[in-house]
């Protein structure tokens, strides 16, 4: 699998868990509401943005991490 590809994958599986829409996503995480309608049409974002949206996701996991336990 291509840094690409684990990519996608983990802004796919990062949606499916925390059940947002593609929209919100992309808003939050990249400040583009069309982001993900556009990654899944083949967009290949530059490696900044992708640095960038990797640390969105990361940041949110550590968030909710602590009120999954105590839930």
């Amino acid at each position: 699998m291509s840094d690409l590809e684990i990519f996608r994958s983990d802004v796919e599986a990062f949606i499916a868990a925390n059940d947002w829409t593609p929209t919100r996503f992309g808003r939050e995480a990249a400040s583009d509401p069309l982001f993900v309608f556009q990654l899944r049409n083949g967009r290949e974002p530059r490696s900044a943005t992708r640095e960038r949206v990797k640390q969105f996701i990361k940041r949110h996991a550590s968030e909710a991490a602590p009120s999954e336990a105590a839930a």
